[in-house]
């Protein structure tokens, strides 16, 4: 959860305080434990993120992923909008974006996790931006 190539490569220090680590327990437990139940085990492309590598990859300090809530992943042989409406049906979660999907296994699934979650879904591509809902054409 913590593991990041940019990180790595550019010499940014990447570790959780203990609320973010509390953070990223929850997200565990009630997100990616039950989807490593369903579908196998699986790779997290994202985690947390200190404030220093979300400015690296161009994301806001304030995200949900500098607050260890939030993580973007696949499933490999699943397709992501499917891995979504199952999360989507079968989880609580605070917010669910099928990011960039153009089919079958494209793109990623970004989850976040607090206990009273907004559960919005979202759908976003780079051509149109953030719509609501689940997309399967974006």
């Amino acid at each position: 959860m913590v593991k990041s190539q940019t990180a790595e490569r550019k010499g940014i220090p990447n570790e959780p305080d203990d609320v973010q680590v509390h953070a990223m327990a929850l997200l565990c437990e009630n997100i990616l434990q039950p989807i490593r139940d369903e579908f196998g085990s699986f790779i997290v492309s994202s985690g947390f993120r200190s404030p220093e590598l979300c400015i690296a990859v161009g994301s806001s300090i304030d995200s949900q992923h500098a607050k260890g809530q939030a993580a973007d992943f696949e499933v490999a042989g699943v397709d992501n909008y499917e891995l979504a409406r199952w999360i989507e049906a079968n989880l609580e979660f605070d917010q669910l974006i099928l990011e960039c999907y153009t089919g079958g296994n494209t793109g990623w699934v970004h989850c976040s996790y607090v206990e009273e979650g907004r559960k919005e879904t979202l759908t976003y591509n780079r051509k149109n931006g953030y719509v609501h809902g689940l997309k399967e054409d974006g």
